[in-house]
């Protein structure tokens, strides 16, 4: 089992990102940095068992909740719903970049060594506007892959009348089935991207990323259609897709997922490509 240590660094607007490390025995081989989805957080059914495995593959693995995902370590609630509603791709990536820039600056562990970005469902949509933004910044030290796991194709994730009603009204519901909150998206994510659409156009930001991508996507997700993994790697540069036969949105993983319980053989072969492709990029 590897060692496992806390952390916490300023995000976007000041509010708090809270992670957590996994030290690997032995000399690293790189950094995975593991970023969850809508509604997600680290703590969240496979996330610590992602991290756990690329810490026994060799990596410094560390999983973080987005400033504003409304979620701490209280994992029975949204404790901060209000950030919740504030929430923007923007806010995302300067996320990133901050948990980036912690692991470079030896604030928390990992510095000078290669990174691979991984990001499930909206988490991989942050991690590739993330790296697309900054693919041509020189004073940012380029990722050494990136992996998305049933990723959208596209930043919007709704239809254009509930677009126009959260410009309408300030916000949208969007209910919490796990905790039974009413959660609301607010004006800000849809008037970030009406303001700044070339920030948002997944695709065009895509083809400039210049690291391998690893695109994995379950055969029978019904929260995100399969042809987005097969759009996204039609964009990149470097993409490599695996579609998991069986697999769901989240690779047939319950929430919790206890330490000692077994996962599903969807995530195995996830997990099992992850750590292949992480170690060819940081070799």
């Amino acid at each position: 089992m590897s060692s496992i240590t806390s952390w916490t660094i300023p995000g976007a607007g000041g509010e708090p990102i809270i992670g957590d490390c996994h030290l690997p025995h032995g000399r690293p081989k790189g950094v995975v940095l593991i970023a969850h989805g809508f509604k997600g957080y680290k703590d969240y059914g496979m996330f610590p068992r992602i991290a756990r495995a690329m810490a026994e593959a060799g990596f410094i693995a560390h999983r973080f909740n987005f400033s504003h995902s409304g979620m701490t370590n209280e994992i029975a609630t949204f404790a901060r719903p209000d950030l919740f509603e504030q929430d923007t791709w923007s806010r995302q990536v300067h996320d990133f970049l901050a948990v980036i820039d912690a692991v470079g600056d030896g604030v928390i562990d990992g510095r000078g060594l290669p990174y691979v970005m991984f990001g499930h469902s909206r988490g991989g949509v942050a991690a590739l506007l993330t790296a697309g933004r900054f693919a041509d910044d020189e004073t940012m030290v380029q990722p050494a892959g990136l992996i998305t796991a049933a990723a959208p194709s596209s930043c919007l994730g709704m239809s254009g009348d509930q677009a126009e009603q959260v410009m309408r009204e300030g916000f949208v519901i969007s209910p919490s089935s796990r905790t039974g909150q009413q959660l609301r998206i607010g004006r800000a994510f849809i008037a970030e991207q009406r303001e700044d659409p070339a920030g948002h156009d997944l695709p065009s930001l895509v083809a400039k990323i210049r690291c391998p991508i690893l695109i994995v996507h379950g055969e029978t997700d019904p929260t995100v259609p399969v042809g987005c993994a097969h759009e996204i790697a039609g964009a990149a540069q470097d993409g490599h897709t695996l579609v998991i036969d069986g697999a769901d949105h989240v690779f047939n993983v319950p929430n919790p997922l206890p330490d000692d319980a077994p996962g599903s053989p969807q995530l195995a072969r996830m997990l099992d490509a992850m750590a292949a492709f992480a170690a060819k990029c940081c070799g």
